[in-house]
């Protein structure tokens, strides 16, 4: 008998299932991905930032800016 890998139920249908529903599958999921999930977290959102500068500073597609107003 399987059980499923989250909670503990008894896994009932396919014979290859790893969990009861789809609530345990996510759950599980999360907490394996969690690490890594506040890392790309902050990576998305320096980029976007980063975007959203310079979209800012590049209005007629082609400029030149300095270091000063990039780090403001």
């Amino acid at each position: 008998m399987k059980t499923c890998l989250e909670c503990g139920e008894k896994i009932v249908g396919r014979e290859d299932k790893k969990f009861c529903s789809d609530s345990c599958r996510n759950a599980y999921n999360n907490k394996i991905n969690k690490d890594s999930t506040n890392y790309m977290r902050n990576i998305n959102n320096k980029l976007r930032k980063n975007y959203r500068i310079l979209s800012e500073l590049n209005v007629e597609g082609k400029t030149k800016t300095t270091r000063a107003k990039l780090m403001s």
